[in-house]
């Protein structure tokens, strides 16, 4: 039975291995890319450079605008971020509190969303938020709080029914305030689960292309990703230094993921049992 025990160990260990080198593989292959000239690339792109240069980091760096550009993503995912968080923490406690057919229905509506793809309200979205004159960075934010409501609101939704009602019950005989309750009482007790989602937005909004194209695809107002679109010509590909654009807009989010993503698991998790 020992021995069994040790082949089932044994054989999850490889395909956990060699499962992890084949999702480490396109990144160590990015890597690899943006230290070669293109020539190199075209040749043989799997072959290590024959002479590491930071020349296609520092062109990359010039041609996008890294720094204006970095600022606006940092501004367009933080304030998006913050504001999900707020906005689907306190729709999703109310919804568990207030048990009523309302809150029921509101919660299968959000629920029902998930299941609707973005391509399917793209051209009616963009007509509505021209007309509003929301086609700035605003109305971006505005949008993309709307988009990540609905998978967050399910998310604390699930964590907040492990959460005693005894302690709001207390803090409102201690005087307390629903706005009171909530944020000195409730909010403590979702750092995970709020680790957790501000971690799964944070990188679905740093990496958006589409949406920021049809909002913002102005000079001046262009994310990361809009920038590196721009080593993609229609008769040529600036393969070198694209790669060098991909790496530096990379950092930044496998930054921020590296530090919380203990608390993705946990959180994520912790909402399963009632």
């Amino acid at each position: 039975m020992k021995k069994r025990s040790y082949m089932k160990k044994g054989i999850l260990i490889v395909i956990g291995i060699v499962l992890a080198l084949i999702f480490v593989a396109p990144v160590l292959l990015l890597i690899n890319s943006s230290f070669k000239s293109l020539q190199e690339i075209y040749i043989d792109i799997l072959a290590l450079p024959q002479k590491f240069t930071l020349n296609n980091y520092i062109q990359a760096f010039e041609q996008m605008d890294f720094l204006p550009s970095l600022v606006n993503s940092l501004l367009i995912t933080v304030l998006s971020t913050v504001l999900i968080l707020l906005v689907s923490s306190m729709a999703a406690w109310v919804l568990v509190r207030y048990k009523t057919r309302s809150s029921k229905v509101l919660f299968l509506v959000f629920s029902s969303a998930l299941l609707i793809p973005f391509q399917c309200v793209m051209l009616p979205l963009v007509d509505v938020m021209s007309k509003l004159n929301l086609m700035n960075r605003p109305g971006l934010i505005f949008m993309y709080v709307g988009f990540g409501c609905s998978m967050s609101i399910v998310l604390f939704h699930g964590f907040i029914k492990n959460i005693p009602a005894e302690l709001e019950e207390a803090a409102t005989i201690d005087g307390c305030n629903m706005f009171q309750t909530f944020f000195t009482i409730v909010i403590p007790l979702l750092k995970g689960i709020m680790a957790t989602v501000a971690v799964i937005n944070v990188m679905w909004i740093w990496n958006d292309f589409l949406l920021p194209s049809l909002v913002i695809n102005k000079n001046g107002m262009q994310t990361l990703p809009l920038r590196t679109y721009l080593f993609f010509g229609q008769y040529s590909k600036k393969w070198d230094l694209a790669t060098a654009a991909l790496v530096l807009c990379m950092i930044p989010i496998i930054i921020f993921y590296l530090s919380c993503q203990k608390y993705i698991v946990k959180g994520i998790t912790a909402g399963a049992g009632k």
